[in-house]
């Protein structure tokens, strides 16, 4: 009786095990791609991967400029650190100052001796004292130690056509004129090149509450006074529509037909509501999904944008400009709620990895995107606490991400299984390819499900390749991050899960992963 006890209970171990290896076999996403290598598409502009850096918290003070006479290392008040961190991933442009400070800086505040230079309130964010200690010198000083093209926000809101007229001339005017002395005067003796001018910013909202029609006409009037000067080719951009409103959009681009080359969008991913904002760590399952889910949406807002812009532009003259995107969660516990400071994790890599997968598919009329923010604010790239430094999750996707920097665009068509959780469902894998001017063959690939991993298998029409390598991504919980105390513990590695025989390549994805491959004849 023993024995058949035994032998009964070896039995049923047996098929629980069995069982059990089939469930995890089953729970293993799959994704089949093609990689049409023979269709390129257009250019991925590396403005794709831009930045901003707005008079918000700790952004600009403690996060890029500490003064000339702090400890901390730094050349002519900007920090050594975050300069040697931005050259490594090569920013492309860095807009400034604003966001809503845009509409309530007046340039000259920020130019002539730093003694002399007004306070004012910044009404905005926080009711601190801003002391105007960086202003346009040391912004323009900043993009020339980390080799980004300058994007200017002026203000409409409260400013003046004149105003931003004369901040242009003050830039990039290289004759004799009282401005052009009065840059001499502050340091600069040669002009500056500034490739982008945004008019305004939120100017429905923050920037003076403005309707579709009157901003069209404020528009029309202020780009008429922004003037390309001694050899500057300015890139004019109207402020558009934040969200989802795209009819800020259509009216926009209807009435304004001269004078622009770009109109912007912002889109900022919650997961939930703007009143009761999500927390950055410590969240459940749920908020993975949640977050992500709001994450891809961004892919049909530009979907319906770019409609709109076809029936108003269908030559594509005019660009679209995501000039502030990324996730916004509550804030950091301790700190001011007005400074947007939160934690960046693994979660926020696979929301920048999936969202650039995006841009590139939408590259024909998209040609810029700007992260919000660059230091200590919303999903910013580095947190900075005194003379320490960390470079988050989101920095390293901008890292790998770097290949595809100006490569021409391959389409790549996904068929994958879902991630399901509840009501929400998430595509399984993202993916996005390039080729860049050496030949090389890029696929950036992202694993969206928290906990499953994903095998993929990719067909890729075109010259034959014949060796893959790459990177990866990944961390051991949805929440993990980089602190002070741990600055590396989510940082990449060099990645072996890819093999390539012949014209098929198999890759085998962690969960809540972003991979990079590079691939050669």
């Amino acid at each position: 009786m023993k024995r058949r006890a035994l032998a009964v209970s070896v039995l049923l171990s047996g098929l629980l095990l069995v069982h059990t290896h089939v469930a995890l076999a089953q729970e293993t996403r799959r994704a089949t791609l093609t990689i049409r290598a023979g269709e390129p598409g257009p250019q991925i502009s590396r403005h794709l991967y831009g930045h901003f850096a707005e008079h918000l918290g700790r952004c600009i003070y403690d996060g890029l400029w500490v003064g000339p006479g702090s400890k901390i290392p730094n050349t002519r008040g900007i920090r050594n650190d975050v300069v040697q961190a931005l050259r490594k991933i090569k920013i492309p442009n860095l807009r400034w100052p604003g966001g809503c400070f845009a509409d309530q800086y007046h340039w000259q505040d920020g130019v002539g001796a730093a003694e002399k230079r007004p306070r004012r309130v910044n009404i905005h964010w926080g009711g601190v004292v801003e002391d105007n200690s960086f202003g346009t010198n040391e912004f323009l000083d900043f993009c020339e130690q980390i080799g980004a093209d300058p994007y200017v926000a002026a203000n409409v809101g409260s400013g003046s056509p004149q105003e931003m007229a004369d901040w242009i001339e003050y830039m990039t005017f290289g004759g004799d004129s009282d401005l052009a002395r009065l840059r001499q005067a502050s340091g600069r003796r040669d002009p500056w090149k500034v490739p982008f001018l945004g008019i305004g910013n939120e100017n429905w909202g923050c920037g003076g509450r403005m309707t579709h029609e009157y901003y069209s006409d404020l528009y029309r009037r202020f780009s008429v006074y922004a003037r390309d000067w001694s050899g500057n080719r300015l890139e004019r951009i109207a402020a558009g529509p934040g969200g989802t409103d795209l009819r800020w959009l259509d009216v926009l681009a209807e009435r304004v037909k001269e004078g622009v080359q770009g109109i912007s969008m912002h889109y900022y991913t919650l997961g939930n509501t703007w009143k009761d904002k999500l927390p950055a760590t410590g969240f459940p399952e749920k908020d993975w999904y949640a977050v992500l889910r709001d994450a891809l949406k961004i892919d049909g807002l530009l979907t319906d944008a770019e409609k709109i812009m076809e029936k108003h532009d269908p030559g594509g003259r005019v660009g679209l400009y995501v000039d502030e995107w990324g996730t916004w969660y509550s804030a950091a516990p301790g700190t001011n709620p007005a400074f947007l400071n939160q934690q960046n994790t693994i979660r926020d890599a696979v929301v920048a990895g999936a969202t650039f997968n995006i841009f590139h598919r939408h590259a024909r009329r998209v040609k810029m995107a700007n992260i919000a923010q660059l230091v200590n604010v919303l999903q910013a790239l580095i947190l900075t606490e005194g003379d320490k430094i960390v470079l988050t999750p989101t920095y390293h996707v901008f890292d790998m991400y770097q290949v595809h920097h100006d490569a021409t665009f391959l389409p790549v068509d996904v068929a994958t299984d879902n991630s399901v959780l509840g009501p929400d469902s998430l595509p399984a894998v993202s993916a996005a390819a390039s080729r860049d001017a050496q030949g090389l063959l890029h696929l950036s690939l992202v694993n969206l499900d928290p906990k499953v991993a994903a095998t993929v298998e990719a067909r890729i029409e075109g010259p034959a390749l014949r060796s893959v390598s790459g990177r990866v991504l990944t961390a051991p919980a949805m929440d993990a991050h980089n602190t002070f105390a741990a600055p590396d513990r989510v940082q990449p590695a060099a990645f072996t899960g890819a093999s390539l025989q012949g014209p098929v390549l198999k890759v085998a994805l962690p969960p809540r992963s972003v991979v990079v491959l590079a691939l050669s004849s």
